[in-house]
């Protein structure tokens, strides 16, 4: 799977939901980043993610645009591409955002091509 796939929304009497996957093998994890903080700049060979900013003030650079996205905006990276999340020094807290990784999930499926932590 190469492409996002469809998010289904679903209006309910109480408010409604966002499904974003149904039925798939994929992790799910909140990221925290800290003002000032970034991620490593990095690809992953075996696996999507989808990112759901979660918090005003996201920063994510996707194949050497520096996007913002609003809060609740969908951010799909698909295998390959590089990809960082950071937090903007100025800001008071952190922001957070969900990563749905589809595919072959496997921790160590990440390759640094920049880190500020010193990690390869």
């Amino acid at each position: 799977m190469t492409q996002k796939p469809a998010t289904l929304h679903v209006d309910k009497p109480w408010g409604s939901f966002d499904q974003f996957v149904l039925n798939q093998p994929c992790t799910v994890k909140i990221l925290t980043c800290s003002p000032g903080a970034k991620l490593s700049l990095q690809r992953h060979r075996h696996r999507n993610e989808l990112w759901v900013a979660l918090d005003a003030g996201v920063v994510v650079e996707l194949d050497g645009k520096v996007l913002t996205p609003d809060k609740g905006a969908q951010i799909w990276l698909p295998a390959g591409s590089v990809h960082r999340l950071s937090c903007e020094a100025s800001r008071t807290s952190p922001v957070r955002v969900m990563e749905i990784s589809l595919g072959t999930f496997d921790e160590d499926d990440i390759e640094r091509l920049e880190d500020v932590y010193g990690r390869n």
